[in-house]
């Protein structure tokens, strides 16, 4: 998983160290693959595949992640995961660094 240290548009303050980066790769396949897919192209949630991501604002995504959406199946992650880890797993799923489409 070289390519998850290097090669990205990443701000320096929002690049998690590799270690990190690896183990933000597995909670999305374990955890957000449960419901967006073990693919992440759709299931129960919507796809988060480079190209579905594309356009959708960081900030926004971050909050979803952390908080989730009340009255939806989509929890917040504020207890496992800090904004840094929440604003590198959106701009890694933007970039197609988790979907396999890099």
């Amino acid at each position: 998983m070289a390519w998850l240290a290097q090669g990205s548009a990443f701000a320096a303050d929002v690049t998690p160290s590799p270690d990190r980066q690896r183990e933000l790769a597995r909670f999305v396949h374990q955890e957000c693959g449960f419901c967006h897919g073990l693919r992440l192209t759709g299931g129960l949630g919507s796809p988060l595949t480079a190209a579905s991501m594309r356009d959708r604002p960081v900030e926004l995504m971050v909050e979803i992640i952390l908080d989730g959406i009340p009255g939806t199946a989509m929890p917040g992650w504020k207890p496992h995961l800090n904004e840094q880890d929440a604003q590198w797993i959106v701009r890694a799923l933007q970039e197609g660094l988790l979907d396999g489409s890099r």
